[in-house]
């Protein structure tokens, strides 16, 4: 079932894009893999535009740079217009519904709507609607696995925020369960 992700996270600065790559890539260390994990601001960190690039691989990773996703979480419109055409067909979008007014406009992707800024709001967790969409994209693709989540999450999460361990994995499991 291993393939290589080529997986870009994209959205507004302060959105936990790069935390949710972070994610994923301590997730891929943990299970041994070979991955990238190359972050990219907008002009300003918060409010600009960020996104990162993770590749999760069984071999050696060439290029930290994901030309062409084949995962693609997007959190905002302006990242939707932005990557949805360099999707390879076949790839799975991920869309925060809430946050994004469009749908995906290509007949030859998977897209998955997910009103993960409603969601993270209605558990009282308001920033973690990256975490909640990362669950669905994990459990979906199958990229990594949900076990190796929880030690990814004490490895990323800075010791003076510990305490938001229940809760993101709280946020992960509500994607994982999501089913639209």
């Amino acid at each position: 079932m291993m393939a290589e992700h080529q997986i870009v996270i994209a959205g507004f600065g302060g959105q936990g894009l790069l935390f949710s790559g972070k994610v994923l890539a301590y997730a891929g260390l943990e299970e041994g893999r070979e991955l990238s994990w190359l972050p990219s601001y907008g002009p300003e960190m918060r409010g600009g535009t960020a996104n990162c690039n993770v590749i999760l691989s069984d071999t050696p990773v060439g290029s930290p740079i994901v030309q062409h996703p084949n995962v693609l979480m997007v959190m905002n419109n302006p990242s939707l217009d932005k990557y949805e055409a360099a999707a390879v067909p076949g790839a799975c979008i991920f869309v925060d519904s809430t946050l994004v007014g469009r749908k995906v406009q290509r007949s030859d992707v998977t897209a998955c709507y997910i009103p993960a800024t409603q969601m993270a709001n209605d558990m009282g967790a308001p920033g973690l609607a990256n975490m909640i969409l990362l669950g669905a994209l994990i459990a979906k693709t199958g990229c990594i696995r949900f076990d190796s989540l929880p030690e990814a999450l004490h490895k990323v999460i800075p010791a003076r925020k510990a305490d938001l361990f229940d809760v993101n994995m709280r946020a992960l499991q509500m994607g994982k369960d999501f089913t639209a």
